[in-house]
């Protein structure tokens, strides 16, 4: 259920790509909260904005925001179109919540990409990295651009975290550094909106002209601690699209020493799953050079049963460290640095390595 609140903009904090953070006073005290100016409007001082606060409340790990739901004595205009027609778009996002948005879909008939694809069948052999979490792609990026630093990256960001592709400072940070995000499913605001991550990833492919494109959900991995129950199972799902579409798939393995509960230690069972039980199709799965003991030896040891249908590839660690520190973006991971988790960002640029090696 939505836990609702109402109260008063005191302050605005900072903004970045489509997001705005604001200090709100209300009867519970002051909180801080977030809003999507594309969907609510600006806040500015002294506007009441309606909030739900359950994450907040609940303490959430990435829902430490109340999020505006609407600034009621101040509403945004309508947009542009006067909604007569379908020219900017009728793919409806986040369908049947109160706060749907409608986007220009890349392969519908307004699109000016219509023509590109519909006739885009292939991905034409493009690597294709999947990650559990959001937490990897900027050092994927970082293993790619270490060998290839001229490497056009396309991010598809599948739904299984967060929806809006603002809510990501990390995203906002790298906009610069990829060629552009496709969002997909009921995840929205990227450069390009995408129904399917097949459609998302001919994006990237086609109309972004990705040499390399990595597949992650948005912050916000869903987990119930259960075999099945974690939203990154779809990184299986993710890895048969790719081969449907003549890709080559690359998964980036969930790997720590860091992490303090038992079923991510090694090899994250959310990885031994995907790519174990979902995946149907071979993939590459790369793993670093390196790594310390006794960390090595069991994530040897839980890949084993997978080498019957995935490529485990050894992939040279050196320099993938300085790559990683010289990230444009802060790494941080459930909480962890770079030094707290070194082997869980290790093994995500080593796989970024391994796919800028495929395009020689």
């Amino acid at each position: 259920m939505v836990r609702w609140r109402s109260g008063t903009v005191q302050s605005v904090r900072r903004s970045w790509h489509g997001a705005v953070e604001l200090d709100v006073v209300t009867d519970d005290g002051p909180l801080r909260a977030l809003a999507y100016p594309d969907l609510v409007g600006a806040p500015e001082p002294g506007d009441r904005v309606l909030l739900n606060v359950g994450a907040l409340v609940m303490g959430l790990g990435t829902g430490g925001y109340a999020l505006v739901v609407a600034i009621p004595d101040r509403l945004p205009a309508d947009p542009v179109d006067d909604g007569s027609t379908r020219d900017a778009g009728h793919l409806v996002k986040a369908r049947y919540t109160p706060l749907q948005p409608i986007r220009l879909g890349v392969d519908e008939e307004a699109s000016p990409h219509r023509a590109v694809m519909a006739a885009a069948e292939s991905v034409d052999g493009m690597p294709v990295i999947t990650a559990d979490l959001h937490s990897a792609l900027p050092a994927i990026l970082a293993g790619i651009h270490a060998d290839r630093p001229g490497a056009r990256v396309a991010y598809v960001m599948t739904d299984g975290g967060a929806l809006p592709a603002w809510f990501s400072r990390t995203l906002d940070g790298l906009r610069g550094h990829l060629a552009g995000t496709v969002t997909t499913g009921q995840a929205f605001g990227g450069d390009l909106e995408a129904s399917t991550v097949h459609t998302g990833l001919l994006a990237a492919r086609h109309v972004l002209h990705a040499d390399v494109t990595i597949v992650a959900q948005g912050p916000g991995n869903l987990g119930t601690g259960t075999t099945w129950g974690f939203s990154g199972v779809a990184l299986g799902e993710a890895v048969n699209a790719i081969a449907v579409l003549g890709g080559r798939p690359v998964g980036s393995l969930r790997i720590s020493d860091g992490d303090g509960r038992d079923r991510h230690r090694g090899v994250s069972h959310h990885s031994l799953t995907a790519y174990g039980r979902v995946a149907l199709v071979p993939a590459d799965l790369p793993v670093p050079d390196g790594l310390p003991q006794p960390l090595a030896a069991s994530v040897d040891a839980a890949l084993a049963p997978l080498a019957a249908r995935h490529r485990i590839v050894r992939v040279p660690s050196d320099g993938l460290d300085r790559a990683l520190r010289e990230c444009p973006v802060p790494l941080s991971t459930m909480g962890r640095k770079l030094d707290q988790d070194h082997g869980y960002f290790l093994a995500a640029a080593a796989a970024g390595r391994h796919a800028a090696s495929l395009l020689d």
